[in-house]
């Protein structure tokens, strides 16, 4: 237990000894204890008056980042591990975001929380151990822009061919904008350029360069814009890896080449630009074409047009060439056409006689035929005659054989009738319209009918 603590709480040697001779003279009263606030306020008071600032090494572990902007975590290594606070006030100047597993190192001081009778550190700085805070701040924004699509190849803007004004977003007095103006003063004599001053340096510089964003918003005329600066440390370039600028590059309406530091020198601006040069002068060079190049290369397409022009002139004279052997004159292509309708009236005559001469020859074939044609009809006429008589003389015999035996048959038919047996005396019995043949069909008091020769009478059967 600490001295303190023991000299506040507990009495020493001497004063026992004298408590417990006293106590045997007066009654020993009831002693007095303090409450826990009070403890947890006289820890606090001399444990945070024991350590100044300190530094502690350890992982970050349990990180939250609270809705009101302060951070909580521990620290650990692998023995141990203390609870620790940083907030808002002193994490907003952070250029990267703590995580779990995070090595790092903290300035911070020794702090008890009285409510829960905790101590903890509240930390005031932290850096990243290993690849360092800006690194570790420059990948997770990477990553952060990229996984939005900021970096995304599709909303790249292509740069024109011939641009007739550009703007450059630099320092007005750095080499880099000297850099750029010799090399398009060279390449684009009649170029206009428009310089929109910017720090690219500190921390004033973020800032600044989304100022002259927002101004370039402003300009209707500006066909590409170069934002850039000369080479330098990490901490040099930082100001072009800030989101808020990276943000406002992406919503450019305009193409925009990023030229920041050297060719080995990449920040957030070189990835969400339209195009990344490697120099501000590559980047001057790029947006516009050499004058002696551009000249060779009309030079070549005016050669290539001219010879194309020829060929084509050389095609045109040998089709009108030969159409001019194929035309014929009018007068000269009536007379053909007369010509032709001369020999096919000749034809056509020919024809028409050679078809009248047939037509004659085969009347008078006909007419030679005509007697003995005729002469075959009279004898069919007079066959047909002898044919019908025959016919008819068969007929009489064939319906006087006919009428023979129909009255043959009737004689049998009248003979074998029942009406002539009734005429003899004769009578028929009827039950039911059914003829009686023998009496046991007949049932006392039935009714009958007795058919004779000249009419049927009912009767009623009374004795069987």
């Amino acid at each position: 237990m600490p001295s303190w603590l023991r000299d506040t709480i507990e009495p020493d040697a001497n004063s026992k000894e004298e408590a417990s001779a006293a106590a045997q003279e007066v009654p020993t009263p009831s002693p007095k204890a303090s409450s826990v606030s009070q403890i947890n306020a006289m820890i606090k008071s001399h444990l945070e008056a024991s350590f100044g600032t300190i530094w502690v090494k350890g992982e970050i572990s349990n990180f939250t980042n609270h809705r009101s902007g302060h951070y909580y975590f521990s620290l650990k290594d692998d023995r141990s591990q203390i609870s620790a606070v940083m907030f808002r006030g002193m994490n907003s100047k952070l250029r990267f975001l703590p995580e779990n597993g995070m090595e790092v190192i903290v300035q911070a001081k020794v702090a008890v929380y009285e409510p829960r009778g905790s101590y903890q550190l509240m930390c005031q700085s932290m850096e990243a151990v290993g690849a360092g805070s800006l690194q570790k701040a420059y990948e997770q924004l990477k990553a952060k822009l990229k996984q939005e699509g900021l970096f995304a190849q599709e909303h790249k803007k292509s740069l024109p061919k011939l641009p007739a004004k550009v703007a450059i977003i630099t320092s007005p007095t750095g080499a880099a904008i000297r850099d750029m103006l010799n090399v398009l003063s060279r390449r684009a004599s009649g170029l206009e350029i428009l310089l929109i001053p910017a720090l690219v340096q500190g921390e004033a510089a973020a800032p600044s360069l989304i100022e002259a964003i927002k101004k370039l918003k402003l300009l209707k005329d500006i066909d590409v814009a170069i934002i850039g600066r000369g080479g330098g440390s990490v901490e040099d370039l930082w100001a072009f890896n800030n989101e808020a600028l990276a943000r406002e590059i992406y919503s450019l309406n305009i193409p925009i080449v990023s030229a920041v530091g050297h060719e080995i020198d990449f920040t957030i601006c070189d990835f969400v630009a339209d195009l990344r040069a490697p120099t501000p002068s590559a980047a001057a060079e790029l947006i516009v074409a050499n004058k002696s190049d551009m000249l060779l290369r009309v030079n070549n397409a005016q050669a290539r047009i001219q010879s194309l022009m020829q060929r084509q002139v050389r095609a045109l004279k040998e089709k009108s060439y030969l159409l001019q052997r194929r035309l014929v004159s009018p007068q000269k292509y009536l007379e053909q056409i007369s010509q032709r309708v001369d020999e096919l009236d000749s034809r056509l005559l020919a024809r028409m006689q050679e078809k009248l001469k047939q037509a004659r020859q085969n009347l008078r074939y006909q007419s030679k035929q005509i007697p003995r044609l005729t002469k075959n009809l009279q004898l069919y006429r007079e066959q047909v005659r002898r044919l019908v008589k025959d016919i008819q003389a068969w007929q009489g015999t064939q319906i006087k054989s006919l009428r023979k035996d129909l009255n043959s048959q009737m004689a049998m038919l009248d003979s074998l009738s029942p009406l002539n047996v009734l005429d003899r005396g004769y009578a028929i019995t009827f039950k039911k319209q059914k003829v009686v043949k023998r009496a046991k069909e007949l049932k006392k008091e039935e009714e009958i009918e007795i058919r004779y020769a000249d009419k049927t009478i009912g009767a009623k059967v009374t004795k069987i």
